[in-house]
């Protein structure tokens, strides 16, 4: 079970970094929309952390897209 629960962080962080690349953002630029860490950003884009669904919605929300986007892998 760990190791899906760890599969399925990895893929939110890497979507989270792949939607902050679209915007030409740095991880700093995005934290501070945010309002978290940059190196919590970093955590959670590297999959290392396995953010809140606040945190989530604080992501989507400084990527002005939809949470649920953040969920559709390719």
């Amino acid at each position: 079970m760990k190791k899906v629960i760890n599969n399925f962080t990895k893929k939110v962080g890497h979507k989270i970094k792949v939607e902050r690349t679209k915007k030409d953002l740095t991880q700093e630029e995005l934290a501070y929309a945010a309002n978290i860490s940059r190196s919590s950003m970093g955590l959670i884009e590297r999959g290392e952390s396995s953010p809140t669904v606040e945190t989530v919605k604080l992501i989507a929300d400084a990527l002005e897209i939809d949470v649920y986007k953040l969920f559709i892998f390719d």
